[in-house]
Order: C-alpha cells, then structure tokens, then sequence
C-alpha cells in the first residue's frame, strides 16, 4: 500500500506513459506461410486499442514489412492509414529493413534509412518523426544516421546506457544523446517495464503483481513518461517459436489481458496516454536544464543494446547460422554498389538492405536461411562478385639464405637456445617465438623510437595469480565447446622465407587436430608495416570460438590512460578511453561466450596513449572479423588486448555453415594528434 499511497501524493503532475509497438514480418522464426496468421491474431488487435479505446500507441515498421502486409492484407494498411491521419496513433520510423547499423557501412546505412522513409510516404503519405533505434543496437554514429536522415529523436533502451554511463537511476539518463558534431532528442524504453509487460500478457504474473512493480516506478518518474512496452508484436496471440522456453500459448487471450491493463493504468491509476512524439516534448520538459547532453557509449559497453548482457551485439556479428559468413559476403557486395547514387542499381540496393537484415543472423529457420542464400547469390551473379572468398596463401617453402636475405635489406639473428627469431630493417624491429607458432614476442617501429608497443607478457609478469600466464601476441585460441576441447597455434615451428624482389615472407604451418593452422607474415624493408595472415585450410566453422590475431599490448611502452578508435556504422571515428575495466571476450553465461565487441565497419582499429599506438586493419570483405576489447588493471601495469573472433556461441548459434575464412591483417604505428603536434 506504501507505494499506493505515494502514488496519490505525486498529483501535482500527471503520471505520463506510452506504449509503441515493433512490428516484424521478418521476424526470424516465422515461416512465410505463418504471415497472415501474425497480422490476423497480432496487428489487427493492436490497432484496435487505437481504434477502440482511443490509447495513441506507437507503431514502429519497416519499410519491406509494410510492403509485406499490403500484398498479404491491404485492408490492414488502410486502418492504419486512417488511425495514422487522424492522429490517433503514431508511426515510429525504422529503415526499409531492421538492420544492425553499428555493423553496417555508414552508406549501407543510409541507403536503409532513404528507402525506408520513401516505403512510408508511397503507402502512408506520411513521414515519421521518431526512429527507433534498430535492435537497439547503438553507436554514436547512429546519432548522425538519424540526423541526416531527417528525423526529430530516436527511442532507446536505457538500461545498458546506464551501465555504459555508469548511472544508478532511469530518471538519470540525459536528455539527448551525441555523435560530436550532431545531436538527437532520445525517448527511452526500459527492458524490464517490458518484460513485465510481457510476463503479465502471456499470465505468468498477475495483474496485482505487475501492477506493484508499476507503483514502484511511477512514485520515481516524476513529469518524465514511463515507457510501458517498447518490443515486439508478434508475441502476443501467436508464438515465433524462437526458443524451446517460450511461454507456451494457452488460448488467445492475451491481446484481451492487454487491453484490460492498459484501461486499468488509465482509469484506477490516473495515467495519461501519450503518443511517442508527446512523450519525447514531455521527457524534455522534464529534463529541461537538470541533465545534460552525452555520448552514450564507453568502452566496456562500445555498442549498447537492449535487454540483459546474454543479449549482445555479437548475436548479429559472428553467431547464428554462419553471421561471419554472411556479413563478409554484404561487405563484398556493398563494394561493388558503394559511391553510386542511390537511384542507380535502387533495386540491388533494397536486396542489399534485405541481406543485410538482422533477422538472417539469429534465429532464422533452415528454410528461410537457404532461401536467403539464393538471395545472396543471385545478386553476386548479378553484380559479378564472387561468391568465394579469397584463396588461402601457399606456405613458402624455405628458399631464401639469410645472405639473401641480408642483401634485401634484412638483419637476421637467433638467440641461443633457438626460441627467439629476430629481423631487424631500417622502419621496424620484429622478434618471433619459434616455440610458440610465430607469435610475437615483440614488435617496435620507427616512428615510436623504436619502443615495442606489443608482444608477449610472460608468466610472472602480473602481480597476481588471476593473471598468471603467459600472454601471448598475434596468437590463435580455438575452443569447442561441445568436445570442451582446445586448438592452439603454440607449438614449435620451423619457418620458411621466400623473398619477391625486396618483400620478405615468413610462414609456418601448425599441425592440429582439428587441422592445419597458416601463419604468414610480410615485410619490406622500408615500410613501417607488418602484414600477418592467419589460414585455416579446410577447417569446417567449429562449434565453438575462435580467436585469431590477439593483440597484446606492453604496458611499460605507455603514459597515461589508453583509448581506441574505430568507426561503429557511422560517418565518423569513435573514441573511447579505457579507464575502467573492459571484458568483451568473457563468457556472459554459460551459453553465451563473450558480453560485447565492437563494430569496426571501415575494417581498422587504433589503440594507444596520448602519444602513440598501433594500428590494425583488415578487409570486412574477406573476412568480417569482431574485435573484443580486454583490459583489466593490475600491477605493474594492466593487460590490454583485443581480440578478432571468428566465431562465437550463443542460443543463436547453429552448427554447420562454410569454411573458415582466413583473416588477413596489417599492423602500423599510430601517431596521436598530441604527437605530430609535437606535444
């Protein structure tokens, strides 16, 4: 009752709420066949709590799903139509296609957001205000998207924002979100307001229950609107059949129970209904002047999304059926239609967004997932792009005498005992451990002095057991899961050099039991440049993870804090210090192996001090790798990593899919503007 009693005191300002609806024709699990049944049972009674009861619900659809319930049920359209002109509900804008921006090229991006916006003005004469970000996958250049696509805010989850931020409170949460140079009114949803929505529909809580958790938050909100359900319709009178634990259908009741609670909030609670827009001008009256503008991100949580850390970006990135797969091969497509105005190839560019939608990466059913592979190849057809990716390199075989390497410009030496390989050029200085697979024992360029910024941090090198091991450089680590078995390039090699003209190559093959393992390395002796191939010829997607290329960083080479930068689906660079802890690459269940990552969409990424770092690069259209951040503090110094997956596990993942790509990478010194500026 105490929170009842509260609830009345706070008259002096009406208890504001919304509701707003993700409609999802593609949604993953649903066979083409089940689409009619989705709008009768689904979109048709959520437009009639609009229609009936007069509550101004937001909808939120893409583009191809309008399209797709026009040609299944035009009379649906039409009633939306109608409510839409009459004010009586709201069109959330989405994209012609629900696309993960963060992973998604800046110009893929903005294709999505054009054709969509033109979808809603052919069949709704209309142009919305709001978006909704995709997923809720976030970066900051999403900030620029949906600026330069025209629109006035964006809704969000706020949940993991607060971890990113690190605030305690929802009413905390600023006002606007920013990219550097833009910024954009934000609307926030809340996770577990809809999952109690959720729970409460499908009568796994009562109504007193759910309504006691509601108390609790309306006492809090004060003038800012409580964001009631911001997720899916599908769920409610039919069931996707996602996961085995969903809540089994009993009998079509729930859009009923729906209705029932939201008439309860307004007339037992005093609740005012708004539409998302006059939730957004509300929000920002209450937050006028008290919480300032912000970036949303941080380094532990680079590219926030909704709901709890089992849910992450890696879902759509290196998961699902074959996601590496796939995203490598839109990568390569893209390529072949980047830079052209978006009214020429218009056609191949809407099949690009469909391709590159997030429902082909989670829980896609075997028939729609081959489908979309004939997609896939009929366009490659079409715009003359290969299918394959590239061919692994030939090991070398070892036909080059360190004399001729010496006269090409290569000091060669070994240590005594054989362990340590060491090439020296005028541009950088390079050590290898012969015992351990060709990893890097350490790395120094020119341009730092030639101070190694990366290697290997020993056993012993950390002041506690927590971090009791040798850290390697540029290392392989293969976990499968299911055997608990693991594959590592650590073993003793002898490598071959080969040289063309004055380019030295250095290769090794690791043996394996899951199969052979290709390490090459390139250099010229002018050049500040490593160039390192990691192959795995023959190996079928393991069932499991797969760490390739793991960078690790000598923490007596740096002043000061440490930040990355890369860019997240948007136009520009995004930074991020690393002051706190930061654990991508660790397992946020059981079943899911890693909590978050980044996007890295230009295939780059640079990481260092005020004054200098490394950069890494690689081709997305070979090999659409997903860079993990570690970094934990502790004396002497902090580990600091980043790690480039090939594969993760999640309840997404499915066995099976194509070969394992070969990552192809280039390592180059990073000077900081502090630096060149002479700082």
């Amino acid at each position: 009752m105490g929170s009842r009693k509260k609830l009345h005191e706070r008259k002096i300002q009406p208890l504001n709420l919304y509701i707003l609806f993700h409609l999802n024709l593609s949604y993953s699990s649903i066979e083409e066949e089940q689409r009619p049944e989705v709008i009768t049972h689904c979109y048709h009674p959520l437009l009639d709590l609009a229609e009936e009861h007069d509550i101004p619900i937001g909808v939120e659809l893409t583009g191809w799903t309008l399209r797709a319930i026009k040609a299944l049920d035009p009379a649906w359209v039409r009633r939306l139509y109608s409510l839409l002109h009459a004010g009586r509900c709201e069109l959330v804008g989405s994209g012609y296609t629900q696309m993960v921006g963060p992973l998604v090229p800046w110009e893929v991006n903005l294709w999505n957001q054009t054709l969509g916006l033109e979808v809603y003005a052919e069949l709704l004469d209309i142009r919305p205000q709001l978006a909704l970000v995709n997923e809720m996958a976030y970066s900051s250049g999403m900030v620029d998207l949906y600026r330069d696509a025209g629109y006035r805010g964006i809704v969000m989850d706020g949940d993991n924002i607060r971890l990113a931020l690190d605030i305690i409170e929802p009413d905390a949460l600023p006002s606007h979100a920013t990219s550097g140079r833009n910024r954009i009114p934000v609307l926030w949803s809340d996770s577990i307001l809809f999952q109690k929505f959720q729970r409460y529909a499908h009568g796994d809580i009562g109504a007193d229950d759910y309504l006691g958790y509601f108390r609790t938050r309306a006492v809090k909100t004060g003038a800012r609107p409580l964001p009631i359900y911001c997720n899916d319709a599908e769920i409610f009178d039919f069931r996707p059949g996602r996961f085995r634990e969903e809540a089994r259908l009993q009998q079509r009741i729930e859009w009923q129970r729906i209705t029932q609670l939201l008439l309860l909030l307004r007339h037992r609670e005093d609740a005012v209904w708004l539409s998302p827009s006059q939730a957004l001008d509300a929000a920002l009256r209450a937050n006028e002047g008290c919480i300032p503008t912000r970036s949303l991100c941080s380094a532990h949580q680079p590219l926030p999304v909704k709901k709890q850390a089992k849910y992450n970006i890696s879902r759509w990135a290196i998961s699902g059926r074959d996601d590496l797969w796939l995203n490598s091969l839109c990568h390569r497509l893209y390529r072949s239609l980047a830079g052209t105005p978006l009214g020429l190839d218009k056609a191949k560019k809407r099949q690009l967004c469909e391709l590159w939608a997030s429902d082909l990466r989670t829980h896609i059913t075997e028939r729609r997932w081959e489908q979309a592979i004939r997609q896939a190849r009929r366009l490659a057809e079409e715009l003359k792009v290969d299918l394959s990716p590239p061919a692994s390199e030939t090991v070398s075989a070892n036909n080059a005498t360190e004399r001729d390497l010496q006269a090409a410009g290569f000091r060669v030496r070994r240590d005594a005992e054989d362990i340590y390989l060491r090439i020296d050029t005028d541009a950088l200085q390079l050590v290898l451990n012969l015992r351990r697979g060709l990893t890097l024992h350490s790395l120094a360029f020119r341009a730092h002095g030639f101070t190694p910024l990366v290697g290997t941090l020993p056993h012993g090198y950390f002041h506690s057991i927590e971090l009791g091991a040798d850290f390697y450089c540029l290392g392989v680590i293969i976990e499968k899961i299911i055997e608990r078995h693991r594959v590592t390039d650590l073993e003793r090699v002898t490598p071959g050099f080969s040289l063309d003209g004055n380019k030295l190559t250095i290769s090794a093959e690791i043996v394996t039991p899951g199969g052979p393992i290709q390490k090459t390395l390139h250099l010229v002796p002018n050049e500040e440049e490593l160039g390192l191939t990691t192959a795995f010829p023959g190996w079928s997607r393991p069932d499991g993870t797969v760490r390739v290329g793991t960078l690790t960083l000598l923490p007596e080479a740096f002043d000061g804090f440490l930040r990355v930068e890369t860019v997240n689906g948007g136009p520009d660079t995004e930074c991020f210090d690393l002051k706190q802890e930061c654990l991508h690459p660790l397992s946020a269940s059981n079943l899911v192996s890693c909590r978050s990552g980044l996007g890295s969409t230009d295939g780059w990424l640079r990481i260092g001090d005020a004054k200098r770092g490394i950069e890494v690069s690689w081709d997305p259209a070979d090999c659409a790798a997903f860079p993990m951040l570690y970094h934990k503090p502790c004396p002497p110094g902090a580990l600091t990593r980043v790690h480039f997956s090939l594969g993760e596990i999640d309840e997404t993942f499915r066995s099976g899919g194509n070969e394992l790509p070969a990552l192809r990478q280039r390592f180059r010194p990073w000077l900081t503007t502090a630096l060149k500026d002479g700082g």
